[in-house]
């Protein structure tokens, strides 16, 4: 994901004179031939991620679209004041796209982990878009899309990624069709694999999305019956709140699956950060089935 990140970023310097680039040292030099052509639209801040927040809110303001690039917890924890101040509160938009996602650094340590990035977003309000690509072909024109706006948009890479692309996910896209009234699980970004190994066999429905904010309600209520298992790379429960919302008037029960609160104070990969959080096939096929089977499923 960040090499396509990397390759389609250059492509839109060159093509478009609107353009810009805002770095704070992170991958910098992956993007030296394309500061060459464009020193004035590449801008390298060093490490000063506050400042890289707002040199990009200033280039808003002048009309470019400034894209923003940093691993998530430097680029969202970390700024997230400068977020708030120098791009929600001035009403102007950038491209945020982010490496490291919740624990793909975690060889790093704990400043290396963001599971709480896309929750900050929501105490921003509704303004935002979240993207969350689950392979790299979904990438391209994810950035592509934001690219051509002056909206709000946060883009989440991560290393670990999904056998398939599925470019048309901004709505809730049924992979796996349960039976009538079937549980609904919804997968978001990488958790889709993961998911559709942990049902295998179930009488579920396995639906997925890259875009989890705007979240699809509209095709949420199509799909939900009376339970429904929200999957998310990130911090449990983060789309919690929209999920009840979008159901208030429909009697249902919500499990929710991500990142657990507890920090940890481990190193290990990724994959063993997925074991430790339950968010491999096999922790997710316990909580669903436990979760199933409390009702009676």
């Amino acid at each position: 994901m960040r090499t396509a990140f990397i390759d389609t970023t250059a492509a839109l310097l060159d093509e478009d004179p609107r353009t810009a680039l805002v770095l704070a040292d992170i991958s910098a030099s992956q993007f030296t031939p394309a500061a060459d052509r464009h020193p004035d639209r590449v801008l390298n801040v060093g490490i000063r991620e506050q400042l890289m927040i707002g040199v990009a809110g200033g280039l808003a303001l002048t009309g470019l679209r400034p894209i923003v690039h940093s691993y998530a917890t430097f680029l969202v924890d970390r700024a997230y004041e400068q977020i708030k101040l120098d791009l929600d509160h001035q009403s102007v938009g950038a491209v945020l796209v982010s490496i490291g996602a919740s624990y793909d650094g975690s060889k790093g340590g704990r400043t290396h982990q963001s599971p709480g990035d896309v929750a900050l977003f929501d105490s921003l309000g509704d303004g935002w878009t979240v993207r969350v690509p689950g392979h790299p072909d979904e990438v391209v024109p994810l950035l592509r899309n934001a690219a051509t706006t002056d909206e709000p948009v946060y883009l989440r890479l991560s290393e670990q990624r999904n056998a398939q692309a599925h470019p048309d996910a901004d709505r809730l896209r049924v992979l796996r069709q349960g039976g009538t009234n079937a549980p609904l699980v919804v997968a978001v970004g990488p958790m889709l694999d993961p998911t559709l190994a942990a049902t295998e066999g179930m009488d579920v429905t396995v639906a997925y999305t890259h875009t989890p904010r705007p979240f699809d309600t509209p095709g949420l209520r199509a799909l939900a019956g009376t339970e429904v298992v929200l999957v998310e790379p990130y911090l449990a429960g983060t789309s919690s709140a929209v999920v009840s919302q979008a159901l208030a008037d429909v009697p249902h029960r919500l499990l929710t699956l991500g990142v657990t609160q507890t920090d940890l104070r481990r190193y290990g990969d990724p994959a063993d950060h997925a074991r430790w959080h339950g968010l491999d096939a096999d922790g997710l096929r316990g909580s669903i089935r436990a979760f199933l089977g409390s009702a009676g499923g």
